[in-house]
């Protein structure tokens, strides 16, 4: 495990290292590229204002996710239950993905408002296929053995899914979470620059307006360390709940 973390840690002093050295060997300015100690200074200063936005970003992002994952399960246990459901469903979820994000934020800017509603509805959007269709592969990849076994024991649908269909299906189930949560950030965060009042979105906007990309690229580092702890808890409850693995 150790071995393991080494290695991109490493990689990323590297690359931090090259960076500082780089802007001062080229005499870069701050307001083209900002070097890693002044991103590290204004991540500390203005910490207050990038966590109370991001606050309200989380927030926009957990209501979405909460909805996105309550919703995957219920479209994912019909189409596994009804075929013909799953016919007419799967290929309507392929075309949603297909439709640029970019164009679907402004128009629930215009229908819902500036509030948290458009945006948890992006959030929705955007989290709700990887999590649908994952389930949906790991209802498909049940061992028929196993399957067929349960139906010769009489077993009932609700038991099936219980003991057998849900279990199996977890490790898929997490592998579509930690792809939902890094489009959970993307997509509140993106619906904040369409318009918000507030968010950290909004603070990435501000800071690049006012030509402070030290604090642009401290609010990056923010984000990104947040998604990793994210991803980190995901990790741990999925080895928790799936011992057997």
């Amino acid at each position: 495990m150790k071995k393991k973390i080494i290695y991109p840690i490493t990689t990323i002093v590297i690359i931090i290292a090259a960076w500082q050295i780089v802007v001062e060997c080229a005499e870069i300015p701050a307001y083209i590229l900002p070097p890693p100690l002044s991103v590290a200074a204004a991540f500390v200063d203005d910490f207050s204002s990038i966590a109370s936005n991001g606050i309200s970003t989380l927030a926009e992002g957990f209501i979405g996710m909460a909805i996105a994952v309550a919703i995957s399960i219920v479209v994912a246990f019909l189409m596994d239950k009804f075929d013909r459901f799953k016919k007419t469903v799967y290929p309507l979820l392929v075309i949603t993905q297909t439709v640029p994000v970019i164009a679907i934020a402004p128009l629930l800017i215009i229908w819902f408002g500036f509030g948290m509603l458009p945006k948890v509805i992006l959030v929705v959007i955007m989290c709700f296929f990887p999590i649908t269709v994952n389930l949906v592969d790991g209802f498909d990849c049940v061992d028929k053995d196993s399957l067929n076994m349960f139906r010769v024991l009489r077993a009932s649908e609700s038991q099936i899914y219980y003991h057998l269909k849900f279990p199996a299906a977890l490790p898929y189930f997490f592998s579509g979470l930690k792809i939902s949560i890094t489009w959970m950030l993307m997509s509140a965060i993106l619906s904040e620059w369409i318009g918000s009042k507030s968010g950290i979105g909004v603070y990435m906007l501000r800071a690049k307006q006012s030509y402070s990309l030290d604090k642009l690229f401290a609010s990056v580092v923010f984000v990104v360390v947040i998604s990793l702890i994210l991803i980190g808890i995901v990790n741990l409850v999925r080895n928790k709940v799936i011992r057997w693995r």
